[in-house]
């Protein structure tokens, strides 16, 4: 490894990427059916966003530490409170779940009781109640379905895209390894029982558009070496990946660095986000390396399927 400039891994790396193709690919399959397994059978741990509950707005003298409120609301029962500081800072927007058993009135009076006496624990004067109500599992349906929107939106969009700048067979292999990442970093929330909010579906989608960028830059080189190469599909996509690997490792560590940094300084609204894109870029980049090259090898790419001229002429030599 050298330091300046720095070189992860040599130019001239040829690992035989290729020859791992069904190792990689049966393995990334039993990664993506088992994540789909713990969502279809333990489910997601849904947070407020999703399941309704109390909302407290209140406003104090002075700011104070909201991981000190959100513990202590913990230790009067509200596990998985959200606590967000807007405005000024001194302003503070609670959610609760309701405890269970209680009704929308008992749950929205509960949690003024609690987010008051959490607040002079903390050392707020005078905490001022603004605003308190109680949101309905509607709202949470409502998002819920906005993200599936969003989802399928932005999995069309990346088909047709690749679809017009490559060829539909890479499009294919590269919307199965993206919608591989996301299926697993889903998976992961619904193993590990860790809460699923808003914050962790902008994670979620986020995961999206990193891993499609990471596979558009081994496929740009995988056309490159087609009309520079003369070689079979199995040797064209190895050097590819081969010659994109420092760059692949190099981009994903910063980017890992980046999200470790939010997940360890962030606070508790962001740790989900962090931990979403975490598992994200780790499964992105294997992903990209192990994951979209062996599909198109599996789905039979040539030379000819980016020369259209080569296949006008095939399609005239069938002809009677």
């Amino acid at each position: 490894m050298k330091i300046f400039p720095l070189t992860l891994l040599p130019n001239d790396a040829n690992i035989n990427f290729m020859r791992l193709r069904w190792a990689s690919i049966t393995l990334a399959a039993l990664l993506m059916f088992g994540a789909i397994g713990a969502m279809a059978f333990k489910g997601f741990n849904y947070a407020l966003d999703f399941t309704g509950g109390a909302l407290v707005e209140v406003r104090t003298d002075q700011p104070v530490d909201i991981d000190d409120i959100r513990k202590d609301l913990g230790k009067q029962g509200y596990d998985s409170a959200q606590v967000q500081t807007y405005g000024s800072g001194n302003e503070l927007l609670v959610r609760l779940q309701p405890r269970e058993g209680e009704s929308s009135t008992q749950a929205t009076t509960h949690a003024k009781e609690a987010v008051t006496r959490a607040l002079t624990t903390a050392g707020a004067t005078n905490p001022h109640i603004l605003r308190s109500e109680f949101v309905g599992p509607q709202i949470g349906r409502e998002l819920a379905r906005n993200g599936a929107y969003a989802l399928a939106f932005v999995v069309i969009g990346f088909l047709f895209y690749i679809a017009f700048r490559f060829q539909r067979k890479f499009a294919l292999a590269a919307i199965i390894a993206t919608l591989h990442d996301v299926v697993v970093v889903a998976g992961w929330f619904a193993i590990t029982g860790h809460e699923f909010d808003l914050t962790v579906l902008a994670g979620v989608l986020s995961v999206m558009g990193y891993s499609i960028n990471d596979t558009i830059v081994v496929f740009d080189r995988v056309r490159e070496n087609f009309r520079g190469m003369r070689a079979s599909p199995y040797e064209v996509l190895n050097k590819s990946v081969n010659q994109t690997l420092s760059r692949t490792v190099i981009t994903s560590f910063v980017a890992f660095l980046t999200v470790l940094a939010l997940y360890i300084y962030g606070g508790g609204s962001l740790r989900g986000m962090a931990e979403s894109q975490i598992i994200g870029i780790i499964v992105g980049t294997l992903s990209s390396i192990f994951v979209a090259c062996p599909l198109l090898l599996w789905f039979g790419v040539t030379k000819q399927d980016l020369l259209p001229k080569a296949q006008d002429e095939a399609a005239l030599a069938r002809r009677p």
